[in-house]
């Protein structure tokens, strides 16, 4: 059982959130009035201006460490472990490249097997057609909209930034399909837009209740597990990933129990085709 269980149902949202060009905002300016924006429509924009700047994305790669550390029942770390990953996209697909664990490069035959998994995960991204997704469980921000509750909208400031946060809860009698969105139902948390550029900032979610996979015979989220995710201007210009954590308390098999922590940071983005900028679409500000 990993913590990535409780990322899955978030991956399709947060995938529309990665780096979009911070000069991309002249769209949905806010009311002259000072008004709060309809939420719906605020984080459609946020969706839509990703889809327009997916070959600009596919231009960069980058390099994630992450480190999980699995705890005793009174929460002390009984073991570590980190994997560094270079990522890239393929056809708007997110693509990881393991290229060290713990510390250590893959060894010749480890390398190979790596690189055999990353081509055929490639040769099927490129295959897809638009709209589908590597992740039959990854879910949209339409969706994720139709199964929450928002509240408490409202304009605060975040790293020097104003934002509009607001709150959201799963809705227990919304109609789903699917893990991902029977996940949603059971989940709650907070989100924060920056304003200027409609960017999501940061998000955190946390399960108000449990959630059973496979009527819980597979295995059971337990109450309180907890995601977070954070963006911030990179190098005055794009908005990407910085970091981010999960806590996961989990019974696998109605008899193992799993308790871990999870924490992301990444870093040393790189632009590899030197046309990026002449993407339709784009605007690239160079520093």
């Amino acid at each position: 059982m990993n913590i990535r269980l409780l990322s899955t149902f978030l991956a399709g949202s947060l995938a529309a959130t990665t780096l979009l060009p911070a000069q991309q905002h002249a769209a949905a300016p806010s009311a002259p009035d000072g008004s709060i924006p309809d939420i719906k429509t605020l984080m459609l924009q946020v969706q839509a201006h990703q889809r327009q700047l997916d070959q600009v994305r596919e231009n960069y790669t980058f390099r994630e460490v992450m480190q999980t550390d699995d705890l005793d029942s009174n929460g002390q770390v009984k073991k570590t472990e980190t994997e560094e990953y270079e990522v890239f996209y393929v056809n708007s697909h997110h693509i990881q490249r393991l290229v060290k664990k713990n510390g250590k490069q893959l060894s010749a035959d480890e390398q190979k097997k790596e690189q055999d998994r990353v081509t055929k995960e490639v040769e099927k991204a490129t295959k897809l057609e638009p709209g589908k997704s590597l992740n039959a469980d990854q879910i949209s921000i339409t969706r994720i909209l139709a199964i929450m509750k928002v509240s408490n909208p409202r304009r605060v400031a975040l790293n020097g930034r104003p934002t509009i946060a607001f709150d959201f809860v799963g809705d227990p009698h919304a109609q789903t399909h699917g893990m991902a969105e029977d996940a949603s139902k059971k989940i709650a948390g907070t989100l924060w837009v920056d304003e200027k550029d409609r960017e999501v900032a940061k998000l955190t979610v946390h399960f108000d209740d449990n959630f059973h996979v496979g009527a819980g015979i597979v295995a059971t989220v337990q109450k309180g597990s907890s995601f977070e995710f954070e963006q911030a201007i990179v190098n005055n210009e794009l908005w990407l990933p910085t970091s981010g954590e999960a806590h996961l308390t989990a019974r696998v098999l109605l008899v193992k129990g799993y308790r871990q922590n999870m924490h992301f940071r990444d870093s040393d983005y790189q632009r590899f085709h030197t046309d990026a900028s002449q993407q339709a679409g784009a605007t690239i500000h160079t520093p």
